[in-house]
């Protein structure tokens, strides 16, 4: 994996040009030749490329003076996406599209307004227990602690996790997306997320799992979301 060498016009890379990808690993950019899929993707895959080029033609059809309040409100907004050195900002653009999937996952898609950016609560995460399994699916519950007055039901837990076996590493590629049953309460409480079919999803029938998981919040009031968190962690059936 050849190593990005930054130069005076470009110290730092991200994402495909041509037929290069560019990628963070332990600090340092390296490059990839970019991977082009046989296949079209899973059908949530291409479920949400549907948004995303929805949310792209919802961009277009904003008039420029829109675009620019959504520009204004991009302003100081850092990125999700590295290098995270507090020097990278986004544009209106990066900010309406991440408003529109945020409302999208959590089922009010529509064309959102400008809203400035508004700095997420401190949270936790302590641990994930079971909480009930019937039908063939399986109920989990995420201990989170919210700041005692933080709005009710405003934030809502989006998970992307992998059910493996006990001691078996992380495989990105079979992370799935679940978002919480309800929005975070203020305090201590047990956000609960629901796996439908999990034993076809990963292949595995166990009485233990091993749960890998990246999560974040979504702010229901303007799509937004905050910057993703890792989690892994055992649960017996």
């Amino acid at each position: 994996m050849p190593k990005y060498i930054p130069s005076i016009p470009i110290d730092d890379c991200y994402g495909s040009v041509g037929d290069l990808t560019f990628y963070h690993r332990n600090g340092q950019c390296y490059y990839r030749k970019r991977v082009t899929p046989a296949f079209p993707g899973t059908m949530r895959q291409m479920e949400h490329q549907e948004i995303h080029l929805r949310a792209i033609a919802a961009w277009q059809d904003l008039e420029p003076a829109v675009q620019e309040e959504w520009n204004r409100c991009a302003v100081g907004v850092q990125s999700h996406r590295p290098p995270y050195d507090g020097k990278s900002g986004i544009s209106g653009y990066n900010l309406f599209v991440s408003a529109y999937h945020g409302f999208a996952r959590l089922g009010h898609e529509h064309t959102p307004p400008p809203t400035p950016w508004v700095n997420f609560p401190v949270f936790s995460m302590d641990g994930v227990s079971v909480v009930d399994r019937v039908d063939g699916s399986l109920k989990l519950g995420f201990q989170i602690h919210m700041p005692p007055r933080v709005e009710a039901g405003r934030y809502w837990l989006l998970t992307r996790l992998q059910l493996a076996r006990p001691g078996e590493g992380v495989h990105p590629g079979l992370m799935r997306t679940y978002l919480a049953s309800a929005g975070c309460l203020p305090g201590q409480s047990v956000v609960e997320v629901e796996i439908p079919d999990y034993v076809a999803t990963w292949g595995l029938e166990l009485i233990s799992y091993k749960v890998h998981c990246r999560y974040l919040l979504i702010d229901s009031s303007n799509g937004y979301r905050n910057s993703f968190r890792r989690y892994s962690g055992e649960i017996n059936l």
